[in-house]
């Protein structure tokens, strides 16, 4: 048995980032630049107006000035419009400022007479109201590093410089097995000792989130030759996950089928709880991932080891999980011999745990949003800051 920092890292060790792509904007959501961008156009690309009103020269503007309107300027093209002391232009917002102008004044603050003349009924100082160019994002400046993940208001960002498409990292599909003679599919019937499966399903959400491509999920019974089957199609991806049949009884066969399918086995069990039960190996270029059966397990080992393991795969760099600080609400101590992950509720600045802290306890991990890492003999005490790891 090894320590979680161990096994990460050998997992690590063994994935490589996948050969780059290009993609639309419009399908970059949730990938990973493969490079970094820097802008080409700054933003604003003018100088322009903030508001509607009337563009005007700062100096020649006192409350109960008057002031001659000589012209209108909308939003799109530049009219090339010129601004003298005394007078205004008609603008709005997002026009290009005409050639003199140092301010804006809102609409609301002043006075339309009959006529082209304008009352002002508050201050103007100069830059009021103007956006100038490159007050927001200038040539050359780094928009997106390599490596980081593509966000929706990122592709605003990319658009608004004319790019119609990028380079990401790849992209990673993923085979889902799921192993248990006690195991029915939800919605047929379930005899006494049987339950519904529901592994395959908390994966396949897990690996989706993660921006992987789930190409197949399979349900198999705890027999070797059908396992073998259910294995082969899987490891035709970039990432099988197997859940269950990982421990070391008599019905638990997936580390035999692997060897007898010339995997090589580089982790075998990690003290980590819940999830001890774990393993790590490749079948050729397939990263072969066996979880606990238990579905608290089986969603912790995927966050500690097989979400940065796929993260790299797409490209990314920080392959930390995002962590916050928190004030813990009641005393804990670790007792055991394994890390303990607690699951429980980030909420209003504090974590509580939530439920039994049981690895087949599911409904308390459906009311959480946050690992506590709690270290072998550690003790915390209420009122603490810790640091936990959140998901949503």
């Amino acid at each position: 048995m090894i320590s979680e920092e161990d096994a990460r890292r050998k997992i690590l060790e063994k994935v490589s980032p996948l050969p780059e792509r290009t993609v639309p904007l419009s399908g970059a959501l949730g990938c990973f630049s493969a490079h970094d961008i820097v802008a080409r156009l700054p933003l604003p690309a003018f100088d322009n107006s903030a508001m509607d009103g009337y563009a005007v020269i700062a100096s020649s503007c006192k409350k109960g000035q008057r002031l001659r309107v000589t012209g209108e300027q909308p939003a799109g093209r530049d009219k090339q419009l010129r601004v003298s002391h005394g007078q205004a232009i008609r603008i709005f917002t997002g026009a290009p400022v005409p050639a003199g102008a140092d301010a804006v004044v809102m609409q609301e603050d002043v006075t339309r007479e009959s006529g082209a003349e304008i009352v002002i009924n508050a201050d103007v100082a100069p830059g009021d109201f103007i956006r100038r160019r490159g007050c927001d994002l200038t040539e050359g400046q780094r928009m997106l590093a390599k490596g980081e993940r593509v966000r929706a208001a990122t592709i605003a960002l990319l658009a608004s410089q004319g790019l119609v498409d990028m380079t990401v990292g790849g992209e990673v599909t993923a085979a889902i097995v799921s192993t248990g003679d006690e195991l029915v599919k939800p919605g047929k019937k379930i005899e006494p000792g049987q339950i519904y499966e529901s592994n395959s399903v908390l994966l396949n959400a897990l690996l989706q989130r993660c921006g992987a491509i789930v190409k197949c999920v399979q349900n198999c019974r705890d027999e070797r030759e059908l396992l073998i089957q259910a294995i082969r199609p899987g490891i035709e991806n970039h990432v099988l996950i197997i859940s269950g049949g990982v421990s070391v009884g008599e019905h638990d066969l997936v580390k035999d089928a692997l060897h007898s399918l010339g995997a090589k086995i580089d982790v075998w069990r990690v003290a980590i709880k819940p999830g001890k039960p774990f393993l790590f190996g490749k079948i050729g270029k397939c990263a072969v991932f066996g979880l606990p059966g238990n579905p608290v397990s089986a969603f912790v080992t995927f966050l500690q080891f097989v979400r940065p393991a796929i993260l790299k795969m797409m490209g990314a760099l920080n392959l930390n999980p995002p962590r916050v600080p928190a004030k813990l609400t009641v005393d804990l101590t670790n007792d055991s011999d394994r890390v303990h992950h607690l699951r429980g509720k980030l909420e209003d600045g504090g974590f509580t745990p939530v439920g039994r802290q049981e690895s087949h306890a599911l409904f308390g991990l459906s009311q959480s949003n946050a690992l506590l890492r709690v270290a072998v003999g550690e003790s915390l005490r209420a009122g603490e800051i810790v640091e936990v790891q959140t998901w949503e």
